[in-house]
Parts: structure tokens; C-alpha cells; sequence
């Protein structure tokens, strides 16, 4: 394997079965008499791509969750247009989309007209986290996919600068709860961002000509060096530092430290509510570990059963970034 894993290899049996019944139409194994091979067609895709550049496995599972924030998973973000969710400035720096084209299209030519983009995009974030560390879940199926994408509705997304009340609104709006939530930013232990979505805190912020003062003294000269003050705002960043190419804990323990990078993960600690939230993951240890990577899956599970559309709604795509 391309990284490191601390679990144990074990498959999670486990089918959330309160949470899957929440989405009707969509099942575990919905394509086994029409498509039997769809899974592993996409995680072939997925496996294959990762292995090539290890950056594929965070772009696509950012990529799953800004599609089900923003009028549900139905793989809207990945329509092409002028004015659809990709020229919005949230979206500007998402990556993966050729991962999720050429796994639709292997899909196609065993299945034509079978398998949804909606349903390849939530596969593939499962097979994503598995290639980085985390053991495999059983993901529903049974999406269509949706035939409105626009640049205004992403402003739905969570945003860097959020405050941990902000967040929690957001995700509350979206039928997820607080530990979902402190859950599921826990995928950042994979994530980079670029300096432009950080870099107010490193120099003047709230325009007080200091640094965050929430930030480690002794790691702020690393974020300093890594984006300049006038340099250039597209470089990325490792949001796990020391730990980006496993999915594991440490996330949280740099939250604790000081060492969160956006503001918006860092005000998870700085809330009482949050705090005591990332503080469950931050022991260290395999039971831990296994806690989380748990608690993650059935987040994961709730998460891409978010506003689906179902039966005779939206269609199924040929092409994932058009409409038929």
C-alpha cells in the first residue's frame, strides 16, 4: 500500500441500517442485478489514480462533500457552465473531477445508462478514505442525478472563517448534528488548502498587525515561510502536519496544540461545546483510532443521504460533467 495504516485492515460489516432508511430508494448493493461490477469498476478508478498522486484521495473527498451541501448529493458540482457551481469562489480550487469522468465512463461501457454520477462520486470518497488508512464502509446507492447546478447556491458551504456557531447552523441545516460535524472536518487530517484561504491570520488579523494570537508561537514561522505575506496565494498547505497521507487523529491533537491552519477548525477548539468534541478523538491509541474511523463512516453514511433525489427524479447522466 501507497501509506502507512495504523488500523488494522478490517471490513466494516456494519450496514447503518437507521441511518440508510432515511433515503428512500437508496440501499447498499442497489446495482447487484443491474450492475454487479459498478463498485468495483469505480474503486479500480479510484485505487489506480491515488496510487499515481496521492493528492487525488482529499480533492475527491472534498469534492463528495461540497456536492451534498449544496442541494444534496446529486452530483451537481460537476456540471460545466458559466454560472454552475464550480465558478463559485468556495469551489475554485476543487480537484478529482477526472477521476470521477473516467470511473463513470468504465462504468458506462459495462452498464450504459445504469449507474449515476451521484452515486460514482460517493463511492469513490468512500474508496478514497479506505486508500488512505481508514477500514471500508458500506455506502447506500440508488442517487439520480440533478439537472440544476448554480454558483450562488454554494454559498450553503461552510467557509474557512466560519465561527463554530456558524458551522454548526450550517450543518444543522443539513440534518447533521455537532459531533457529525467535528466528525466529518476530522477528513481534513487528509486536506491542504491554499495560503489564500489562511493567510489573514498570519499577518494582520481582524486588522490588528499581528498574527492570530490562537496560533503556536512556534509553528507560525512555518505557516509564515510556506505563504508569504505578498507571495503566492495558491500554494497549498497540508491542514495535518506531519501526518497528511494518513487518515488518523492527529488532526484533533493539532487543533489542541495550535497548529489548526484554517480559523475555521481552529474555533472547533476555541468553542466550549466543540472543544469537548475534538477532545474525544485526541487520546492517543488503536481504540481511539478505531473509534473514530467508526464514527466517521456512519457520519459519512448520514452525509451522502442528504437531500438525494430518488425514483423518477433528476436522471441518469451519460456524461457527469452535462446533462442528457
Amino acid at each position: 500500500r501507497l501509506f502507512h495504516i495504523r488500523t488494522p485492515i478490517i471490513l466494516f460489516v456494519v450496514v447503518f441500517a437507521a441511518l440508510i432508511s432515511l433515503a428512500l430508494g437508496c440501499k447498499v448493493g442497489f446495482y447487484q442485478a443491474t450492475c454487479p461490477r459498478a463498485e468495483s469498476i469505480v474503486q479500480s478508478v479510484v485505487k489506480s489514480a491515488i496510487r499515481s498522486n496521492p493528492t487525488y484521495a482529499p480533492g475527491i473527498l472534498r469534492l463528495f462533500f461540497h456536492d451534498c451541501f449544496v442541494n444534496g448529493c446529486d452530483a451537481s458540482v460537476l456540471l460545466d457552465g458559466s454560472t454552475s457551481e464550480q465558478t463559485a469562489s468556495t469551489n475554485s480550487h476543487l480537484r478529482g473531477f477526472e477521476v470521477i469522468s473516467a470511473a463513470k465512463a468504465r462504468v458506462e461501457t459495462e452498464c450504459p445508462g445504469v449507474v449515476s454520477c451521484a452515486d460514482i462520486l460517493a463511492l469513490a470518497a468512500r474508496d478514497s478514505v479506505v486508500e488512505t488508512g481508514l477500514p471500508r464502509w458500506e455506502v447506500p446507492t440508488g442517487r439520480r442525478d440533478g439537472l440544476v447546478s448554480r454558483a450562488e447556491d454554494a454559498l450553503k458551504l461552510p467557509g474557512s472563517r466560519d465561527s463554530a456557531e456558524v458551522q454548526i447552523e450550517k450543518f444543522a441545516a443539513k440534518g447533521l448534528n455537532i459531533e457529525e460535524l467535528v466528525t466529518l472536518v476530522g477528513g481534513h487530517t487528509i486536506g491542504t488548502s491554499a495560503c489564500a484561504r489562511f493567510v489573514h491570520r498570519l499577518y494582520n488579523y481582524s486588522n490588528t498587525n499581528a498574527p492570530d494570537p490562537h496560533i503556536d508561537q512556534a509553528f507560525l514561522p512555518n505557516l509564515q515561510t510556506l505563504c508569504p505575506e505578498h507571495g503566492d496565494r495558491t500554494i497549498r498547505v497540508d491542514l495535518d502536519t506531519g501526518s497528511v497521507n494518513n487518515f488518523d487523529t492527529s488532526y484533533y491533537e493539532n487543533l489542541r496544540k495550535g497548529r489548526g491552519v484554517l480559523e475555521s477548525d481552529t474555533k472547533l477548539w476555541t468553542h466550549h461545546i466543540t472543544q469537548n468534541l475534538v477532545q474525544q478523538f485526541i487520546s492517543v491509541g488503536r481504540p481511539n483510532q478505531l473509534t473514530f474511523s467508526k464514527k466517521f463512516a456512519r457520519a459519512m453514511v448520514k452525509l451522502s443521504q442528504v437531500e438525494v433525489k430518488t425514483g423518477n427524479e433528476g436522471e441518469i447522466r451519460r456524461i457527469c460533467n452535462r446533462i442528457n
